[in-house]
């Protein structure tokens, strides 16, 4: 019964999706220069009129969201209930959302003046944009996007949490008329992106991400004349001071590659996170040890510690060894192998920015575990003199002042242990000639004793 509902739910998402309740719409005058640049349509509502741009395409193409990366995605949201479980289940009730607007920097003087929505139709994805002529017609703007966010109440962004999705809350606010619509759920690609590709690419900008993780023009688009993201605001009040309107179909193509990109991105990160990637998108060792980053933060220990050994295994560049052999020493101690642990930290001991920590770990395996004092009181004096040599130099491990406040602590903490276990030493030490008298003596009684 499972399998046939899963292949109707597939078959449902290359079906042409339900039209959402439009505007009506009439074709624009020869006059309305901006409507016939954008290749748009004047849409009217009960609030008045702005353009409406609508398009198909075939790429990317729909994927089956996997039930495991949508649990990783949405982990750590709050809780929705059945709503919210129900919708993140049904790929058709997602929405992609990409807004451009007059300024970054938020506030009640910033408006979206172009909202991207898409969302997946027969197979391919389906784009609407909502372009305001003026302000005036914001109202008429945000009543569309409201009705398509209730049909479709997963949200789908880059860095939509932070920017676009606030703004658009606090212009619904504004209008003291439209009811900010609720959403079940809210997936933003940002976050996963960072854990998955900083390492690799330094930067993880949309743009950066379609050009050397989606492989962009093999998907059918590139952005070599794109308008710089930066400009965009600046093209908009040109044209409301009565500039040329042509500018705009860059911002309008602008906003349509990054609505694509965001599903393509989504599609990879499914790809990376279920390890159901294709030949062409096998991941790099890079690639793994970010997953195993990914994982971990999310609660699956397990998967996160096989993608950190199979990063290590897969040609993991040298400068992140000791990193990836620190997860995977932690990973060891959590499921109980102290020893395959203690090995691994050994291999730290000498590396310049975790040898200290590595000592630590030792010290307390030793004493707790194996206990032996000795060399745990080796390893902590080791630690300690680790943690002094790099305070000293005031670089490297220490240079922040957050990570001088953690050298400061991590020397009080070998301090105290180093005199701990010189005491504990030296209780032992004393005991063990009053031990050996003890037990000569009952020798000689157990000889002498009663036949």
């Amino acid at each position: 019964m499972t399998v046939s509902v899963d292949k109707w739910s597939r078959l449902a998402a290359l079906r042409p999706a339900r039209a959402a309740r439009p505007a009506a719409v009439r074709a624009p005058d020869e006059a309305d220069e901006v409507a016939l640049v954008l290749g748009a349509v004047v849409a009217r509502n009960r609030y008045g009129e702005h353009l409406s741009v609508r398009n198909w395409y075939s790429t990317p193409e729909f994927r089956e969201p996997s039930a495991f990366c949508v649990e990783m995605l949405s982990r750590n949201r709050e809780r929705g209930g059945r709503r919210a479980e129900a919708a993140l289940a049904d790929a058709s009730r997602w929405l992609f959302l990409d807004t451009e607007t007059t300024g970054l920097a938020g506030g009640t003087g910033t408006y979206a003046f172009l909202v991207g929505i898409a969302w997946w139709d027969a197979g391919g994805l389906q784009v609407e944009q909502f372009f305001l002529r003026d302000f005036s017609e914001e109202h008429s703007v945000l009543h569309e996007v409201g009705e398509r966010i209730r049909e479709r109440p997963v949200l789908v962004t880059f860095n939509g949490k932070t920017f676009d999705w606030p703004l658009l809350e606090n212009r619904f606010t504004m209008t003291r008329a439209i009811g900010v619509p609720r959403l079940a759920a809210h997936l933003d690609l940002l976050h996963p992106a960072r854990a998955l590709w900083k390492l690799r690419l330094g930067s993880v900008r949309l743009v950066e991400l379609e050009r050397r993780v989606l492989d962009a023009p093999r998907l059918g688009w590139c952005r070599d004349t794109d308008l710089d993201s930066a400009m965009i605001p600046q093209v908009y009040f040109d044209y409301l001071r009565g500039g040329c309107a042509k500018a705009l179909a860059g911002v309008v193509r602008h906003n349509q590659m990054d609505l694509r990109g965001l599903a393509a991105l989504f599609g990879r990160i499914d790809a990376l996170v279920t390890e159901n990637a294709s030949a062409e998108e096998e991941p790099c060792a890079l690639e793994l040890f970010g997953l195993s980053k990914f994982l971990h933060r999310r609660g699956d220990s397990a998967r996160a510690e096989a993608a950190c050994s199979k990063a290590l295994g897969s040609g993991l560049p040298a400068e992140f060894h000791p990193a990836a052999q620190r997860e995977l020493a932690e990973h060891a101690a959590r499921r109980g192998a102290h020893e395959e642990a203690a090995a691994l930290w050994g291999q730290l001991v000498a590396d310049t920015h975790r040898g200290a920590q590595a000592c630590e770990r030792l010290a307390i395996h030793f004493e707790r575990r194996v206990r032996d004092l000795q060399r745990a009181l080796e390893f902590a004096r080791l630690g300690l003199k680790k943690v002094r040599v790099e305070r000293a130099r005031g670089t490297g491990r220490w240079a922040t002042p957050r990570e001088t406040a953690q050298a400061a602590r991590m020397e009080r903490n070998f301090v105290r242990r180093i005199e701990r276990l010189e005491h504990r030493i030296g209780i032992e030490s004393a005991a063990a000639p009053l031990l050996a008298e003890t037990a000569v003596a009952a020798g000689k009684s157990g000889r002498h004793g009663v036949r």
